[in-house]
């Protein structure tokens, strides 16, 4: 089963600074392995922007260009809005590409890999799945 990796997930992975034994970054790892991580072009956009260098741009956008994006309908969109309404009515506050990302999990059935706390939320009020790394030993 595919998974739809968050931004947060890709920056940790990503950052100079981040310690070589991490099992967020070790699971992300073993997802690409396997083939199994998906990529949506929102997401491949945030990671991109604020690039300052023109060559670590180029380098990323090709690194990443390994991932084909998911092909979005205006359904997706849709859904987006009504799931932002939603959980608005709720009392849930969210972003126009999270509630993108919980449109397109639950259109595909794949869970969601991230950090953010505010799809724990989501979760509450949306048919969305998210991703449990089995690499879970946070020693």
């Amino acid at each position: 089963m595919k998974i739809i990796v968050d931004t947060c997930i890709w920056s940790l992975a990503l950052r100079r600074n981040t310690p070589k034994s991490n099992y967020l970054v070790d699971e992300l790892k073993e997802l690409i392995s396997e083939v199994r991580v998906q990529l949506i072009g929102p997401i491949r956009q945030e990671l991109l922007s604020g690039i300052k260098s023109k060559k670590h741009f180029r380098s990323l956008r090709d690194h990443l260009s390994a991932f084909p994006d998911l092909q979005l309908e205006s359904a997706d969109f849709e859904l987006a809005a009504e799931y932002y309404n939603l959980t608005r009515a709720k009392g849930i506050q969210g972003s126009n590409t999270d509630f993108l990302i919980c449109s397109l999990s639950h259109r595909y059935n794949m869970p969601i890999f991230t950090t953010d706390k505010d799809f724990e939320q989501y979760k509450s009020v949306l048919p969305i799945k998210l991703h449990v790394p089995r690499l879970n030993d946070k020693s």
